[in-house]
């Protein structure tokens, strides 16, 4: 497995080794030794699909206590995938990276504890695959609005998103509940 840093050091880019031939191709998709290799010693309790058309805009979410970590992965079509860093104590607070994933790039992210995480669906049928921390409590649910301006996250948008009624209802960054 590739490890590839981004501009947040702690999320990272997971690159499979993959295998091919004329029969089609094989990877390990989830590996704990490699992923411990890469400094993600986190236990996954948790695996979820999600399924979303094009342009369906999900997120910006996270939970305000039993924070999850998360190991997203495309296993049809294509999605930019952001991670928004919401510790206080980070000197990286409010920054965010966006990744296009895809089922061609086979490429997983890893986005730790303390960050909010959202994607944009951009093929015409996505389906997204993803491990968790911790066990969704949607009591500590919290979203922080797709397109607040002092994020400036440049969605790849081609006309309006399609959006849940929570996520059209996010909170700014500035006035958002964070985890103490």
């Amino acid at each position: 497995m590739n490890v590839i840093q981004t501009s947040l050091p702690d999320v990272l880019i997971l690159e499979p080794e993959v295998f091919s031939d004329e029969r089609g191709f094989f990877f390990e998709s989830y590996n704990k030794k490699a992923l411990e290799k890469a400094g993600i010693a986190d236990e996954f309790v948790q695996e979820n699909l999600s399924c979303s058309v094009r342009n369906v805009l999900r997120g910006l979410h996270y939970q305000i206590k039993r924070q999850q970590g998360k190991l997203v992965r495309v296993i049809q079509g294509e999605v930019f995938d952001v991670a928004v860093d919401i510790r206080k104590s980070s000197s990286n607070f409010g920054k965010w990276v966006g990744f296009n994933l895809s089922a061609e790039n086979k490429r997983a992210i890893w986005i730790p504890p303390g960050f909010a995480h959202g994607f944009l669906a951009l093929s015409q049928v996505v389906e997204l695959l993803y491990k968790t921390t911790d066990y969704w409590a949607p009591e500590h649910e919290r979203c922080i609005i797709w397109n607040d301006h002092d994020l400036a996250i440049n969605w790849p948008l081609q006309g309006d998103p399609i959006l849940s009624a929570k996520d059209k209802t996010g909170q700014k960054i500035k006035n958002a509940e964070f985890y103490p």
